[in-house]
């Protein structure tokens, strides 16, 4: 697994980046300066207020790094990836183009699956009701999920962490609050899913479940959802009030997009990868079944800050 794993969040930073020997040099307005080593880098979030060069791109590159861009809000709204060098990446893409369906589908009941257990862990760590219930739904997943058991385990988990009558409500523009806060959480953890799937040789617009025509990175939504619960854990307890252009908690749900996810203690960003790469191999038809971790904490994110 990878041993980068930092996200370097620069969305409200105000100065320069210059490329250096090793890595990048973060420069402030006031003269002071930082240099980060690339080698220890996962993502880096760049606001409107930071000016660099092609260099800095290249370096980050050429390390592996994902950079993404976003708007005045800190959203991410656009990246910049290295090209894959695995060494299978041509096979990797006909494969990909030539999967049977029911491969697809059993990949994809194996994704909800592992996600609905999430969610029933955020439920019994959070001490709310209904994670009996959610893990009783994720026994019924059949392959393709034809009797769409994620919407029921969705209704079921957002009206016992939301309320009843809010609901989950992604890209709706809201600047405070739990979706705000899920919102740009989910943002960068995306981020660590795109670098995944492109590191392992993968052709990120061809989805297993999403297939929008516009979406390069279908792939990386299809893998994404077993990681959101973790993700969840830590908004959800947030206060109504709580929103993302608040750098304390922007700093947190950056570190809950990378914290320690398996047993073994592994990070996401390393999970991420790992999940990538089983994907290649059951797709190529080198594993039978896609093996997938499900998120079981309790998060650890801000416990003792």
């Amino acid at each position: 697994m990878a041993e980068q794993w930092r996200v370097v969040d620069l969305s409200a930073f105000e100065g320069n980046l210059r490329a250096v020997r090793g890595g990048v040099e973060v420069c402030t307005e006031e003269g002071t300066s930082t240099v980060l080593p690339v080698a220890e880098l996962a993502v880096v979030l760049i606001g409107m207020k930071v000016n660099l060069s092609a260099a800095v791109l290249h370096r980050l590159s050429e390390a592996d790094v994902a950079v993404l861009f976003c708007d005045w809000k800190g959203i991410p709204e656009g990246g910049c990836y290295s090209w894959s060098d695995h060494g299978r990446v041509a096979a990797r893409h006909r494969a990909q183009a030539e999967v049977s369906v029911p491969r697809k589908k059993n990949a994809w009941a194996r994704l909800v699956r592992a996600k609905i257990e999430g969610q029933a862990s955020v439920l019994e760590n959070l001490k709310i009701r209904g994670s009996g219930e959610l893990l009783a739904l994720a026994d019924q997943v059949r392959s393709g999920d034809p009797g769409n058991v994620e919407a029921q385990a969705a209704r079921l988990y957002w009206s016992r962490t939301l309320g009843r009558g809010v609901g989950r409500q992604p890209a709706a523009g809201q600047l405070i609050g739990a979706n705000a806060c899920l919102d740009y959480g989910y943002a960068v953890l995306r981020g660590h899913l795109m670098r995944a799937v492109l590191a392992a040789g993968l052709a990120p617009a061809l989805g297993v479940f999403h297939r929008g025509r516009g979406n390069a990175f279908a792939l990386a939504d299809d893998l994404i959802e077993p990681f959101r619960p973790a993700i969840d854990e830590v908004a959800l307890p947030l206060p109504a009030t709580a929103s993302p252009s608040d750098r304390e908690v922007k700093q947190l749900l950056v570190a809950a997009a990378s914290q320690r996810f398996d047993a073994d203690g592994h990070g996401i960003p390393a999970v991420a990868e790992a999940l990538a790469q089983s994907f290649g191999r059951y797709i190529e038809g080198d594993i039978d079944r896609l093996q997938v971790v499900s998120w079981q904490g309790p998060s650890r994110v801000g416990v003792g800050d």
